[in-house]
């Protein structure tokens, strides 16, 4: 077709074959963020194959199908799209400077990035998903290759953009998936150790041949011969991905190398054929080599600082038994479904998480709870997906599978830690966003600089290669990403679970920790102690009423007397009209009677005379209960002492924070006899009692207001706003899922001496993480200036920059030891 030939007039229709158009496009000529928008848009369409554009010339090439999309309808929706994005009023649907609204909730996008060689290939998959007007947040983490992105756009859309740029991307939704990532990292280790190991054994004669200042045209030969293969071999995977960064325009490490290697053998072949100049072979083949070298001890090493998310993804196994009928059926644990029924023999990993109908077993959960010491399973009792069956036999109903399950829940919470940025990391991406080129520039300049004082070519030339080499934004890029990794990792085999890097950051800094009492403090299982009667009605008539109210309230009170009337054999009955008032009691009709329970403000508030338990009460909270007040039809009728005994590692916690100069501070709804005994108990001095939600919220924001970085620890759902406020808040694993959700780090198994280890852990993590910028800074602040100046050869320069990634990866490893 001639190339003059106006089809369309949003676009001119260059040549056509059958699978295949050329167009030039003037909307999208110069302008690369509506390049990509286009290609986006275009590639949502499955009949359209591969989208390639030159943006220089507005040109694009579309590959289709067209027995699925006929050519006719192609040209109608690519003169629709163009048309709408070249829209002169402003109102188009991608016009420059416009901001695009979409409707719809937000949706977070996890997947697993194959092919990420250095940090700066993180940092371009960032600045090209950004374009997109669709996405919100993205966050590309090198060190656990894996991509979050969250906005209004499709897992299948994203895959296609982050392949466009030369890398593959997998869906992470499962744990399977997650642990075939994990098989396919091994594999990659072994290729890259035998890449490796082929370059070495043709690199070392090339370098010895050199170094022996042979001029011998047969050693020369064998040079050029051994060298090719492990440029255009062993070094294609540079080569490769600088080309596919360059149709971009972008460039990373992959760039410095695939310029440098190339410069180098290119310059040598006119040498080597017309026996005239300096052969750099020995270069190109050491520069190849020495990077393949780092990069194997970088993945060795970063596969060792992916210990722990490793060794939770292996805790689920593979296969589950299915009852089924009667039958014993071996399934693939992907197809399990809730209420499904499974049986889990002596020593087997439970397939998902569930309750316990028949058998009694011990079960390890210490991989998922921190907790040492098996614990008894029988009917009705919990299991959690992975832990290890003792030597019993259990028969457990499925109650959550999949993503649903603990595990793939603080799975996801540790990736999410890993991938976290700190604000000091925003700050370096910055400046690794301009360094390749800024590195490029000063080669540039080192070369013509060498050229004007009068410098033979092949010194200026060597010594532009070497600034090109020595430079390392991998280290850069990786100082803090590898610290979080192995710290939030480490916090993990301690149970503990942080939901965001940024709060181990902000944990180094706290200086005031506030606690909740029951459930925190205290173990959070309260017994009825003592109850005094005043009505004429019988004890278990009192105790009837009082726990059919009860029975629907989820306070620790609440189930303590619903437990006691369990305990003395007396019949719960249906309650009706329930109203609950966090932090001041519950309300009830019951058996004809209007029942209320709570302390005494609630008591007040209903007008309820209390003198006759007053005396009675003050004992009770003298000897570390909690007195509970009943009224029955307006007045008062019992007194219920409810005793919780703190924690046994409670008091060592709190000495522990004292030690690291952390104030303590107990926020609780309880009575202030009861809230100082207990705090006595454990050494906390000051104490806030009667405190109901909203005054434990304005606690947290008066102390943040005087300057402080405050911790609050909390379980219940009272706690939640609280914990959200709080500079970091840390909750109580077996507290309620509100709290959880609320908090910032989940302490397993309630254990609260594991504070102290997490502000321990969280400042040494920030000491790596500064030891390893200052690191990585200093290295090329001394090292680009030496290269310049001609005080370095390629080889050696290659063999720096490849160990310099590594050091700041065996220096995060230290946290290891913690």
């Amino acid at each position: 077709m001639d190339s003059t030939t106006p089809l369309y007039k949003n676009f001119r229709l260059v040549h056509q074959l059958k699978r295949r158009l050329r167009i030039i496009a003037p909307v999208l000529k110069n302008d690369q963020d509506r390049g990509y928008i286009f290609e986006i848009l275009l590639k949502k369409r499955p009949e359209i194959k591969r989208v390639r554009s030159t943006f220089a010339l507005g040109s694009v090439i579309i590959e289709f199908d067209p027995s699925r999309l006929p050519k006719a309808n192609l040209l109608i929706l690519l003169d629709t799209v163009l048309g709408n994005m070249s829209h002169k009023s402003g109102k188009g649907l991608l016009s420059r400077g416009q901001k695009i609204e979409f409707s719809g909730k937000l949706k977070e996008i996890d997947l697993a990035i194959e092919g990420m060689t250095c940090a700066s290939c993180a940092l371009l998959l960032e600045m090209v998903l950004k374009r997109d007007p669709r996405i919100k947040q993205v966050n590309v983490n090198f060190g656990t290759e894996t991509l979050t992105v969250l906005g209004h756009t499709s897992k299948e859309e994203v895959c296609a953009s982050v392949e466009s740029l030369g890398y593959k991307a997998f869906p992470m939704d499962t744990l399977s998936q997650r642990k075939k990532m994990i098989e396919k990292e091994q594999q990659r280790i072994v290729l890259a150790r035998q890449r490796l190991l082929w370059s070495a054994v043709l690199s070392a004669p090339v370098i010895a041949i050199a170094m022996s200042m042979t001029t011998s045209r047969r050693w020369h030969w064998l040079q050029f011969l051994l060298a090719t293969p492990v440029v255009f071999w062993a070094g294609k995977p540079f080569f490769d991905k600088a080309l596919r960064l360059a149709k971009h325009r972008a460039a990373n490490m992959d760039s410095l190398i695939a310029l440098g290697v190339g410069s180098a053998y290119l310059y040598s072949l006119p040498a080597f054929f017309f026996r005239k100049g300096h052969l750099y072979f020995e270069a190109a083949a050491a520069i190849i080599t020495f990077v393949l070298l780092g990069r194997y001890l970088e993945e060795k090493a970063k596969g060792k600082a992916g210990e722990a998310i490793r060794q939770l993804v292996d805790l689920q196994p593979q296969t589950a038994t299915l009852l089924r009928n009667g039958e014993e059926l071996n399934v693939d644990v992907e197809t399990l479904q809730i209420d499904d029924q499974v049986l889990i023999r002596p020593g087997e990993k439970i397939p998902a998480d569930g309750l316990v109908y028949q058998g009694i077993s011990t079960v390890d959960e210490s991989m998922v709870t921190g907790e040492s010491m098996p614990v008894v399973k029988e009917i009705g009792h919990r299991v959690i997906a992975g832990c290890v069956n003792g030597n019993g036999v259990l028969r457990i109903k499925v109650t959550a599978v999949g993503m649903d399950t603990v595990l793939a829940g603080i799975v996801h919470m540790v990736d999410q830690a890993q991938s976290t940025k700190l604000p000091i990391q925003k700050q370096v991406d910055k400046i690794s966003a301009v360094f390749v080129p800024s590195v490029m520039a000063i080669s540039g300049l080192t070369f013509v600089g060498w050229m004007l004082v009068g410098a033979p070519f092949g010194f200026a030339f060597g010594n532009a290669i070497t600034v090109l080499l020595i430079a390392c934004p991998c280290a850069l890029g990786l100082a803090t990403p590898a610290a979080i990794m192995v710290g939030t990792g480490q916090a993990a085999k301690k149970g503990i679970y942080i939901r965001n890097g940024e709060s181990l950051e902000i944990a180094a800094k706290l200086n005031v920790i506030v606690f909740d009492k029951t459930g925190t403090i205290t173990e959070g299982k309260p017994k009825v102690s003592d109850l005094l009667k005043l009505s004429r009605l019988s004890q278990e008539k009192i105790i009837m009423l009082a726990a059919s109210a009860e029975n629907n309230s989820e306070h620790f009170l609440g189930k303590a007397i619903v437990e006691y009337a369990r305990e003395q054999a007396v019949t719960i009955k249906e309650c009706s009209h329930f109203y609950s008032e966090t932090g001041r009691g519950i309300s009830a009709e019951v058996d004809g009677k209007t029942v209320l329970l709570g302390n005494q403000a609630w008591m007040e508030a209903q007008q309820v005379s209390l003198s006759e338990l007053a005396q009675a009460a003050l004992q009770f909270a003298d000897q570390g209960k909690t007195p509970v007040y009943m009224a029955v039809n307006g007045k008062a009728s019992a007194l219920f002492g409810i005793a919780d005994k703190p924690k046994a590692h409670a008091k060592e916690a709190i000495a522990k924070l004292h030690k690291l100069g952390i104030e303590t501070l107990m926020a609780t709804g309880d009575v202030a006899r009861t809230a100082h005994y207990i705090a006595a108990k454990v050494g906390i001095e000051q104490v806030i009692a009667n405190a109901r939600p909203e005054q434990k919220l304005t606690i947290i924001e008066a102390l943040k207001a005087q300057g402080k970085y405050v911790g609050m620890i909390g379980d219940g759902i009272n706690d939640a706003p609280a914990l959200t406020a709080a500079s970091v808040g840390f909750a109580i694993g077996n507290g309620t899922d509100i709290a959880i959700e609320s908090a910032d780090l989940t302490l397993v198994q309630g254990d609260i001496l594991k504070v102290a280890d997490a502000i321990a852990l969280s400042k040494a993590t920030i000491v790596i993480i500064k030891q390893n910028l200052f690191w990585a800074f200093a290295y090329n602040t001394i090292a680009i200036p030496i290269a310049a100046m001609g005080r370095l050869n390629p080889m050696l320069a290659s063999a720096a920059m490849a160990l310099s990634s590594v050091s700041v990866i065996v220096n995060s490893l230290r946290l290891s030891r913690r």
